[in-house]
Protein backbone atom coordinates (compact mmCIF):
# COMPACT_ATOMS: atom_id res chain seq x y z
CA UNK A 1 0.00 0.00 0.00
CA UNK A 2 0.78 3.49 -0.40
CA UNK A 3 0.27 6.28 1.91
CA UNK A 4 -0.05 10.23 0.11
CA UNK A 5 0.55 13.06 2.55
CA UNK A 6 -0.19 16.53 1.21
CA UNK A 7 -0.83 19.86 2.44
CA UNK A 8 -1.81 22.74 0.16
CA UNK A 9 0.38 25.36 0.16
CA UNK A 10 -0.43 28.86 -1.07
CA UNK A 11 -0.41 32.38 -0.30
CA UNK A 12 -3.73 34.15 0.27
CA UNK A 13 -6.91 33.76 1.79
CA UNK A 14 -9.15 33.43 -1.54
CA UNK A 15 -6.13 31.69 -3.32
CA UNK A 16 -6.36 28.85 -0.88
CA UNK A 17 -9.93 28.91 -0.81
CA UNK A 18 -10.20 28.57 -4.40
CA UNK A 19 -7.50 25.84 -4.67
CA UNK A 20 -8.57 23.75 -1.90
CA UNK A 21 -12.40 23.42 -3.24
CA UNK A 22 -10.90 22.54 -6.88
CA UNK A 23 -8.38 20.39 -5.46
CA UNK A 24 -11.16 18.24 -2.91
CA UNK A 25 -13.61 18.69 -5.87
CA UNK A 26 -10.98 16.63 -8.42
CA UNK A 27 -9.79 14.31 -5.71
CA UNK A 28 -13.32 13.38 -4.55
CA UNK A 29 -14.48 13.09 -8.46
CA UNK A 30 -11.22 10.83 -9.36
CA UNK A 31 -11.28 7.11 -8.92
CA UNK A 32 -8.72 7.50 -5.23
CA UNK A 33 -11.97 8.79 -3.90
CA UNK A 34 -13.38 5.24 -3.44
CA UNK A 35 -9.86 3.88 -1.90
CA UNK A 36 -9.82 2.33 1.50
CA UNK A 37 -8.54 5.11 3.78
CA UNK A 38 -8.50 9.07 3.32
CA UNK A 39 -8.30 12.30 5.45
CA UNK A 40 -8.02 15.77 4.54
CA UNK A 41 -4.39 15.30 4.30
CA UNK A 42 -3.54 11.66 3.60
CA UNK A 43 -4.56 9.03 1.52
CA UNK A 44 -3.96 5.29 1.18
CA UNK A 45 -3.73 3.56 -2.22
CA UNK A 46 -2.89 0.34 -3.50
CA UNK A 47 0.08 -0.03 -5.40
CA UNK A 48 -1.26 -0.58 -8.81
CA UNK A 49 -2.48 2.91 -8.40
CA UNK A 50 0.98 4.66 -8.04
CA UNK A 51 0.60 6.50 -11.42
CA UNK A 52 -2.61 7.43 -11.11
CA UNK A 53 -2.06 8.81 -7.81
CA UNK A 54 1.01 10.46 -8.82
CA UNK A 55 -0.47 12.20 -11.94
CA UNK A 56 -3.23 13.47 -9.93
CA UNK A 57 -0.42 15.06 -7.41
CA UNK A 58 1.63 16.68 -10.12
CA UNK A 59 -1.45 18.85 -11.49
CA UNK A 60 -1.06 20.74 -8.64
CA UNK A 61 2.66 21.46 -9.13
CA UNK A 62 3.78 24.58 -6.97
CA UNK A 63 0.47 24.69 -4.89
CA UNK A 64 1.51 21.01 -2.87
CA UNK A 65 4.01 19.40 -0.34
CA UNK A 66 3.47 15.77 -1.49
CA UNK A 67 5.03 13.01 0.53
CA UNK A 68 4.57 9.14 -0.63
CA UNK A 69 5.39 5.94 1.59
CA UNK A 70 5.16 2.17 1.13
CA UNK A 71 3.91 0.76 4.37
CA UNK A 72 2.86 -2.76 5.12
CA UNK A 73 0.34 -2.22 7.89
CA UNK A 74 -1.95 0.70 9.62
CA UNK A 75 -3.29 0.78 12.73
CA UNK A 76 -5.41 2.90 14.21
CA UNK A 77 -4.21 4.52 17.62
CA UNK A 78 -7.71 5.62 18.85
CA UNK A 79 -11.03 4.18 17.63
CA UNK A 80 -13.05 6.95 17.91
Amino acid sequence: MLLYLYDLKIKGKKEYNTLKRRFYYELKHSPLATKPWKTKSALLVEEELEKEADAFFKKYKGFLEVYRARIEKLEEVINQ
